[in-house]
């Protein structure tokens, strides 16, 4: 049975769903998107998923979608029509549809897209044993805080990343880590927890600006400044965190083992108070 997705104003069966072949997102990656993941059957984190997207939208000059102002009801909907307990819903909105030209049409309406993914969030294989990371060169472009669907060079990483044997890549500019290929990274040294500062540098994370929240409720230590290749190398510890993998242990940096090559303890106790605080403010 397929899944029912969302398209300008309709609800409709996955292979029914059909958009313009001159739709911009298709010839210009000129889109941006966001997804939210569900926890028993809610979204989490909406509100803040909602502020980045206007955000983007604002800084792309890209006007927004009829269906806008719902959202919130088409998520619930969706997930609800596609019975999801745990997993994500993605949304995606382009300038739409217009004759090719590099300037923005003036005219054109533009595309909303959403649709669900099942997958499970807690308890999985990476939260229990940790990932593997190699380092790559960061060549993106210089707006990486926009979230467009520009996403063929992070995919680019993480196919180095399988082809070395491992699960993910740490991109590298300037000798300083910037994020994961699609995940803000941090480190732990010396009790510290150091990631780097907000700017156009990095997407600025969802998870990201809660986990430091409630780290700092917790009383730990948090830095956010860059980090070099050889602190990652040498980290007490090491995590990612992301919408759809909450906080996730990094054990293994560029072949250098981190720690004990386990979870540790900091990464671990933020992904217990992460989902707790989820499951009370999901809606």
């Amino acid at each position: 049975m397929s899944r029912t997705v969302f398209l300008n104003g309709q609800y409709l069966p996955e292979e029914d769903a059909k958009i313009s072949i001159f739709d911009r997102g298709f010839l210009m990656a000129d889109g941006v998107y966001e997804v939210v993941s569900v926890l028993d059957g809610k979204l989490l984190e909406f509100d803040g998923h909602l502020a980045r997207l206007e955000r983007s939208l604002n800084e792309l000059e890209m006007g927004k979608p009829k269906d806008y102002d719902d959202l919130l009801e088409i998520n619930r909907e969706l997930v609800r029509l596609n019975n999801i307990e745990s997993g994500r819903v993605y949304w995606q909105i382009t300038r739409g549809a217009a004759d090719r030209d590099f300037v923005y049409p003036k005219d054109a309406e533009p595309t909303l897209v959403l649709f669900t993914q099942e997958a499970g969030l807690i308890d999985t294989p990476a939260s229990k044993t940790g990932i593997k990371v190699i380092f790559a060169d960061d060549l993106r472009w210089h707006r990486r805080d926009i979230k467009t669907v520009q996403l063929l060079y992070p995919s680019m990483c993480k196919m180095m990343a399988k082809a070395a044997g491992k699960h993910d890549a740490w991109l590298v500019e300037d000798g300083k880590i910037t994020e994961g290929s699609s995940n803000n990274a941090y480190i732990v040294k010396d009790g510290q927890i150091i990631t780097r500062e907000l700017s156009n540098d990095i997407l600025h994370g969802i998870t990201r600006n809660s986990v430091l929240r409630l780290a700092k409720e917790a009383q730990l230590q948090v830095v956010e400044r860059s980090f070099t290749e050889e602190e990652a190398r040498n980290a007490d510890e090491a995590f990612i965190t992301s919408a759809t993998t909450f906080v996730q242990p990094v054990v293994e940096i560029d072949n250098a083992q981190i720690g004990d090559g386990t979870p540790g303890p900091i990464a671990k106790r933020l992904l217990e108070i992460y989902i707790e605080e989820s499951r009370k403010t999901g809606i």
